[in-house]
């Protein structure tokens, strides 16, 4: 390829010269300013596979002597009609895909190296037509040579580097196997401490988007720091500079971590480059300020509490402004959370700024922690995450505590203050005593509770979905210590309650004992129930009945998963194989048909199609039905993928396993119905209806005002 071709195609990325001119500047920057760039990837969610799978990079129609150039000027060729014959089924199911959703013309034709390549109409099979005479404009096909094929490999180089515009600014990110990636990306002017974020508000700079930016501040973890605003995006798709045509939904993913720990990025497990790549939407994941950081609240000052929070409606804004440029509907995004990050999504649903300015179209909470009542467990950790404090009773939990431990004893609130300002970060977030509370501050929430009984336009009208893993308690118990001598003792020590409260749990009947031999474990299984129960489970059944029949929302979706893999472990049940199924012969992660606890935490995998490592078949048959569950959702605010979807796109596994699961219905009644996430996912009721009655949540109660 000659120098002086190559310099014209990477004008003609630029945005600088015309196809047919062949004259460029001298020096030009790799963007989208002349064509949209779309990856093709036929991802079946099977990273030990992708060495059978070739991708393409998709460029608009230019002649075929420039698409030559514009795909050496990003360092590929032109895909070869040898290419593609040896991966028919997938160019055939990516190209006939972008004819259903009218990304190309009915019966398109593509160039490709000394030729032409076409989906035969109406059926998923290609053709080779002969290669028009002259000019003639059609979409180019280049190849992908990165090999990078996850988040954990995912390194920017010279040669997969891309350079954006948005908002002033220029951002460089980079492509791997499957997506677009831009990492690190501020989206927030760097906030004093104790003051709410605004909005990234610099222009004229080039911003690297290629790598992780800092963690917020967090304990055990001296590398974060204050300067930690940042999003991470990923991408099939990346529009031509200033165009709007072929958006897509947004997932917008917030951490877990209890408010005090977590970060947006990879060992978060909500990277989105899978399902950015197989569902075609776009991923956007954030990090937002933690601890005594982001939620000191301290009664008649301005220190209100809730700047973590702030900071999530910070980065929605910042999406509003942004993201067309990324391949994003700004109009379209949808919220999902995990743990705290699912009282994240709770928060953000009842959220004045998000509810007046419609940033948001869906939610989604993974195993919000709803906190418990009854058997002596009021004050449970849970509750705090679904019912927002004061500021006077989040400051007297963590409040004079913190000016104490931090040595700030002076004699004025108001010096104690700047005395707790000039604390470094990092001992504020390993003081024994932290703030990590969602309060009433009256600007980011104004409400008690998220507000599901009344139509009144204090919920925002959109649709969601709430469930847990199927042992989300298991994490919250606490595994004796010693071998029990009974039922009661067991239960006892792993919830902390009385032997009164204990025996009251087993004379109930209603938490059956498995008798396994192993009495310390048997009762513990009572006690996980329990816990899940108390603190997640009640609470969110209750949430999407109540605001399903009132019309707090659009509609409501609920679920338990009862596939997962290890997840949050205080107990280290995982050394037993108790987090992923027993090791035995044949598998060597665990076998998930035998019996194992669906830990908190151990979901994610499956949400994201990010699983690894597949156990047997089924852990990958369950990653695309359930990942696609919630891909759907994103896009339509229903979660069932129509079938002829799914027929275009080739997803057989998928298509067996929603015919066989039947459709994921809205709760409609005090029963549900509900979905039991795996493969496939049969329609249930809610589970434990009467044992949450005995816990005193019972969906009556919440309806009727109680918390």
């Amino acid at each position: 390829m000659g120098a002086k071709l190559v310099a014209t195609a990477a004008a003609l990325l630029a945005g600088s010269v015309s196809a047919q001119t062949g004259y460029a500047p001298a020096a030009s920057t790799l963007s989208n300013a002349g064509t949209s760039l779309t990856l093709l990837y036929q991802n079946n969610l099977n990273a030990s596979d992708d060495v059978n799978h070739i991708g393409a990079i998709l460029l608009d129609s230019m002649t075929l002597t420039a698409g030559a150039a514009a795909c050496a000027a990003i360092g590929e060729t032109l895909l070869t009609e040898a290419a593609i014959k040896n991966h028919t089924s997938d160019f055939a199911h990516s190209l006939s895909y972008l004819e259903f959703s009218r990304q190309a013309a009915p019966n398109q034709h593509f160039f490709i190296q000394n030729g032409v390549v076409a989906v035969s109409q109406g059926a998923n099979s290609l053709s080779f037509p002969a290669r028009p005479y002259g000019n003639t404009r059609l979409p180019i096909l280049c190849t992908q040579s990165s090999t990078q094929n996850g988040p954990s490999n995912a390194v920017a180089t010279s040669s997969n580097e891309l350079t954006i515009a948005s908002g002033k600014n220029d951002f460089v990110g980079f492509r791997n196997l499957k997506s677009f990636r831009f990492a690190g990306i501020p989206y927030a002017n760097p906030p004093a401490r104790f003051e709410y974020s605004t909005v990234y508000s610099q222009t004229g700079q080039t911003i690297q988007a290629t790598a992780q930016g800092s963690d917020c501040a967090q304990a055990y973890d001296p590398a974060s720091t204050e300067n930690c605003l940042f999003l991470n995006i990923q991408t099939p798709y990346i529009p031509k500079a200033g165009s709007n045509k072929n958006l897509k939904p947004v997932l917008f993913s917030i951490h877990g971590g209890g408010f005090t720990g977590g970060n947006g990025g990879v060992s978060s497990g909500q990277d989105g480059g899978n399902l950015a790549s197989r569902e075609d939407i776009v991923s956007v994941e954030i990090n937002y300020r933690l601890s005594t950081l982001g939620f000191l609240a301290i009664p008649g000052t301005d220190i209100k509490g809730n700047f973590g929070i702030g900071d999530q409606v910070t980065a929605l804004e910042w999406v509003r402004e942004n993201i067309a440029a990324f391949g994003g509907n700004p109009n379209h995004v949808t919220i999902m959370g995990e743990s705290a990050g699912a009282g994240s999504v709770r928060a953000l649903l009842g959220s004045p700024p998000v509810i007046k300015n419609n940033l948001i179209v869906g939610g989604v909470a993974q195993s919000n922690l709803g906190g418990g009542v009854d058997l002596g467990l009021t004050g449970d950790y849970g509750t705090t995450y679904s019912s927002y404090l004061t500021i006077d009773a989040s400051y007297a939990a963590a409040g004079q505590q913190i000016f104490e431990e931090a040595g700030c004893n002076q004699t004025t609130l108001a010096a104690q203050i700047t005395c707790l300002k000039a604390v470094p970060a990092q001992t504020l977030v390993n003081l024994a005593t932290v703030a990590r509370y969602v309060v009433q501050d009256g600007t980011i929430v104004d409400t008690e509770e998220l507000d599901v009984t009344n139509k009144n336009g204090s919920t925002a009208d959109v649709n969601v979905i709430f469930g847990t893993t199927a042992n989300d308690g298991a994490s919250f118990s606490t595994y004796p210590k010693v071998n029990v001598t009974s039922e009661a003792q067991g239960i006892e020590l792993a919830l902390g309650i009385s032997a009164a409260y204990a025996q009251d749990i087993i004379n109930s009947g209603l938490f059956p004992f498995y008798d396994t031999g192993n009495l310390t474990l048997d009762s513990f299984n009572v006690s996980q129930r329990v816990a899940t129960d108390k603190t997640f489970r009640c609470v969110d059944e209750a949430t999407v009945y109540a605001g399903a029949t009132s019309g707090a929302f659009k509609s409501a979706y609920y679920y338990t998963i009862t596939r997962t893999y290890e997840g949050y472990d205080p107990n280290n049940l995982g050394l037993s194989g108790l987090s992923q199924g027993p090791t035995e012969p044949g598998y060597p992660n665990g076998d998930p048909e035998l019996p194992y606890f669906r830990l908190h935490g151990s979901d994610l995998g499956f949400s994201y199609g990010n699983q690894y490592p597949l156990r047997d078949p089924q852990d990958l048959e369950a990653s695309q039905l359930i990942s696609g569950y919630f891909a759907q959702f994103a896009k339509s605010g229903n979660p069932n993928p129509s079938l002829q979807y799914l027929q275009v796109r080739g997803y057989t596994n998928t298509t067996q396993g929603v015919r066989e699961s039947g459709p994921w219905q809205p709760v409609s009644s005090k029963t549900g119905p509900t979905k039991k996430l795996d493969w496939p996912a049969p329609t249930v009721i809610f589970p434990d209806l009467p044992q949450c009655a005995f816990l005193n949540y019972s969906i009556e109660y919440y309806f009727e005002g109680g918390s």
